[in-house]
């Protein structure tokens, strides 16, 4: 088991303080990951849209996996979105992971709906399956199994 994880965490800017919570319960689990993406502890001085793309490419490049935290307005973002997409076309394993506290009627971006290759709810443990195996969950907020969206499922048939 490989216990440090290059990952790529697509967020709400509002949603920071679960990043780093996440980040810090994962490591209390003995899995660190090397985040990538902008936040807190790493700010974006960049104004140009062109320039901000380029630098998200790179840093979603270099992670093996995409996370995206969906909080109540991470559907609403259209850098979210278009981060998925990157990750996407990039080939990168998505994994989709609702906030602590998120509501049951939380919002999943369209992108996430279509590229995920695992949904899970706020289980650290699940968190770490899905970042170190290819197991496939589908989960609500509370982390309770949902339907599976077996048409956008990767893989080899």
């Amino acid at each position: 088991m490989d216990n440090v994880k290059n990952v790529f965490i697509s967020h709400h800017g509002e949603d920071d303080e679960h990043v780093q919570e996440l980040k810090s319960k994962l490591a209390e689990r003995g899995c660190q990951i090397r985040n990538s993406s902008v936040d807190s502890t790493k700010q974006n001085n960049l104004e140009s849209e062109s320039k901000i793309k380029e630098m998200l490419k790179e840093r979603i490049s270099w992670a093996g996996t995409f996370i995206c935290l969906i909080g109540y307005e991470t559907f609403n973002r259209e850098w979210v979105e278009w981060e998925i997409e990157q990750a996407h076309l990039m080939g990168k394993k998505i994994i989709g992971v609702f906030a602590y506290g998120a509501a049951q009627d939380a919002e999943i971006p369209e992108g996430l709906e279509k590229y995920r290759d695992s949904l899970v709810g706020w289980q650290i443990d699940k968190i770490i399956d899905a970042l170190e195996n290819d197991n496939y969950y589908s989960e609500t907020p509370d982390g309770s199994s949902q339907p599976a969206n077996w048409g956008t499922l990767k893989g080899d048939c």
